[in-house]
């Protein structure tokens, strides 16, 4: 099978096509990039060709692509590769406004092509050990959640409102909203949040409180801050406390790690030997696309998390709750 990644802009995309290479029967056939620069030397680490353009690799013989731009061009991309017939696992979040997200899922299935969207956090077996626990009924009735999607700050487009469609609230936001339906069954039906600059010299928030109400009427709090300082041993975390009428759960998703302290280290460094989501996500798309099913994550899903995190930002600008979806 043969798998191409449209941009290297997102940071993502060098774990993606690591994985690309390790995975057996999968040829990592090339990447474009409209920055030169930037492709020719991801090219060059991972061994493979270097188009200048998106249009240049979708015109070749490839099954799939995975989508690591700005989150304002994921939809231009995933259109033009949905027109050429090929499957697509797209960075989250899936765009940044609705309508986007909905043009998406339309040519998608217009062209019978498959549509992931990269929450690779439902891949990681505790996350899937615990769904499991949930659905079995081993928390009772899941009554309250507390959450957290910490991070580092982002470099560059991240910080571009028009390119990223918001700051932290958007980047954190989905992954964790993900995860509640996916463990729940449940819809995000209403949300209040508290969002600003407060860590940062930046033009774009750093910072977000969201309280959410879910269908089945469960609340949720979620930290979704960019507060990672400079030089912590790793990027962030994604945590939840889940609490039921019989029992609590708690989840730390990337605490797999060595702390690692010697000779000339200015800082401590982590070094994780637990499970990789980012190998386990792009090895759930390739094998979708060779059964012909849909991938764990679909299009719809990235939609769902994306109509949250865009209530999530009407709320904190109106310091009112909002209804998910309206």
């Amino acid at each position: 099978m043969k798998i191409g990644i449209l941009s290297f802009a997102h940071m993502h995309a060098y774990s993606y096509a690591a994985a690309l290479t390790r995975l057996p029967g999968v040829e990592f056939t090339g990447l474009a990039d409209d920055d030169a620069e930037r492709g020719q030397a991801a090219a060059a680490e991972f061994a493979t060709r270097y188009f200048p353009t998106a249009a240049d690799l979708l015109a070749t013989d490839i099954d799939g692509v995975i989508i690591c731009s700005a989150n304002v061009e994921h939809e231009e991309l995933a259109l033009a590769a949905a027109a050429r017939g090929k499957h697509i696992l797209c960075e989250k979040p899936i765009a940044t406004t609705i309508a986007a997200a909905n043009r998406m899922i339309a040519a998608c299935r217009e062209n019978n092509v498959q549509l992931g969207v990269a929450f690779p956090c439902r891949l990681h077996p505790a996350a899937r050990r615990l769904r499991e626990e949930i659905q079995a009924g081993k928390l009772g009735r899941v009554m309250a959640i507390r959450a957290t999607n910490h991070g580092s700050l982002p470099p560059g487009w991240f910080l571009d409102r028009e390119k990223a469609g918001g700051g932290a609230v958007m980047d954190h936001t989905v992954h964790v909203v993900d995860l509640l339906r996916w463990f729940l069954g449940q819809e995000v039906t209403r949300v209040y949040a508290e969002a600003g600059t407060l860590l940062h010299d930046i033009a774009i928030d750093d910072c977000g409180l969201l309280s959410l109400e879910l269908s089945g009427g469960a609340y949720a709090t979620l930290d979704t801050s960019w507060s990672r300082p400079e030089g912590f041993p790793t990027w962030g975390d994604v945590t939840m406390e889940i609490v039921g009428t019989g029992g609590t759960a708690y989840l730390d998703l990337f605490s797999q790690n060595l702390a690692v302290y010697g000779p000339g280290e200015l800082t401590t460094r982590y070094e994780n030997w637990g499970s990789d989501a980012d190998y386990l996500l792009v090895q759930d798309f390739v094998t979708s696309i060779a059964a012909g099913r849909q991938p764990l994550v679909s299009g719809q899903d990235g939609l769902k998390a994306l109509e949250v995190a865009l209530a999530a930002y009407r709320a904190a600008a109106t310091q009112e709750p909002v209804a998910v979806g309206n």
